[in-house]
């Protein structure tokens, strides 16, 4: 049996190619690890590198200070008032009726006229009383005659006692038939009660008129009632005497005064609330009855209090605050002004200034105008411009 060779077999044994495989790998291995490291270095330098240069560039670059207007915080005392919603009420005013029934034969006045007390306004028809009045007349013209006769007649003795008191009987009662006919006759006679302005007028000639029926209004303005309510908690700062000042938003630009005149001794019991009534004069008799009235009532002054106009004063759900102007010094050594938001604590408001409780104090200066362009410790200048006036009242659309 031939058992048959193969010489001349080239190549390497297995196990020496395998352990050449390992070597390969692990230096490849190396060469991709550096490689990532590399690249991560290089990442990572060039942001350190970009936020360095940023950083120098915003350093570099800073934003010019902003002008504002700056005003100081003032110690002064601020009047203390109280302010309520009220209406005018007149003094005087009634609808003029009849007290009689009547035909109306006569209209004596211009509806919207001024009228003085006794002034004639209607007359209603009144001849019978005129004729019940001439014949009264006539009876105590012979009455008195009669009278007079029985008198003489008594003193010589010739007459009874009996016989002037008849006659003085018949006399009075004439007299008082022509009393009672001048009261009724007056009745007929309508007149103005008192001073004062005359409405529309409601009536016709020739209509019957009964009593009661009104025939025009009649109001005083010379003086006016002002009624308003404050509560439970403010009554005890009132007095009789007070100044009370009103507008109404027929005269926006105008303020009225008067004084507290009534004080109702009893709180509601349904809203805890006290009636209060002051007198205002009305000689322009340019305030109506039955105007809508602001109210205010001056009372006794506080003491002093730190103030700045309430533009300054930044209202947030955070709280209230101001920018108040310091002197800082930069990082090359300058000094400048800087505005720092400063929370306060804030009070009444009036004249448009603000009353300040907590936060200033007298001669700091804030920021008046001009903090919506500004964050806390942002550089500012001084303004040369003069600070625009602040109103007192909100502008009316």
């Amino acid at each position: 049996m031939n058992i048959a060779t193969e010489p001349h077999i080239k190549g390497k044994p297995v196990d020496e190619q395998s352990k050449k495989r390992p070597i390969k790998m692990l230096r490849w291995s190396i060469i991709v690890g550096l490689g990532l490291v590399l690249i991560v270095g290089a990442f990572v330098g060039f942001e350190a590198f970009r936020a360095k240069m940023i950083k120098q560039f915003f350093a570099g670059n800073k934003p010019p200070p902003v002008a504002v207007n700056v005003v100081e915080a003032k110690s002064e005392v601020i009047p203390n008032l109280l302010t309520a919603v009220g209406d005018l009420a007149a003094v005087h005013q009634v609808n003029v009726t009849s007290d009689v029934n009547g035909r109306i034969t006569n209209i004596l006045f211009t509806s919207g006229s001024s009228v003085k007390a006794g002034t004639p306004l209607v007359q209603l028809f009144d001849g019978p009383e005129q004729g019940d009045l001439a014949n009264y007349k006539a009876q105590s013209t012979m009455a008195e005659l009669s009278l007079d006769r029985a008198k003489q007649l008594a003193a010589r003795q010739f007459g009874a006692q009996v016989t002037v008191d008849q006659a003085q009987s018949q006399y009075d009662q004439a007299q008082a038939g022509i009393a009672k006919t001048q009261a009724l006759i007056s009745q007929k006679l309508v007149r103005a009660p008192f001073d004062g302005e005359l409405g529309v007028r409601k009536v016709e000639v020739g209509q019957y008129l009964t009593a009661g029926t009104q025939i025009v209004s009649l109001t005083d303005l010379s003086n006016l009632f002002l009624n308003f309510t404050v509560t439970e908690k403010d009554s005890g700062t009132l007095k009789v005497g007070q100044t009370v000042r009103i507008k109404v938003d027929a005269f926006p630009d105008r303020a009225f005064e008067g004084k507290i005149t009534t004080i109702e001794p009893q709180i509601s019991t349904d809203t805890r609330n006290i009636r209060v009534q002051a007198t205002i004069a009305n000689p322009e008799k340019i305030l109506k009855p039955g105007m809508f009235a602001s109210t205010t009532v001056v009372l006794p002054d506080k003491p002093p209090v730190i103030t700045v106009p309430e533009t300054a004063v930044d209202y947030t759900l955070y709280g209230d605050s101001v920018f108040l102007i310091e002197e800082k010094k930069a990082e090359d050594g300058k000094t400048g002004l800087v505005a720092t938001r400063t929370f306060v604590q804030t009070g009444n408001r009036i004249d448009g200034r603000a009353e300040i409780l907590k936060g200033l104090k007298a001669g700091d200066r804030v920021v008046a105008l001009g903090q919506l362009k500004l964050q806390s410790g942002a550089a500012v200048t001084i303004s040369t411009n003069p600070t625009p006036p602040i109103p007192a009242q909100p502008p009316r659309y």
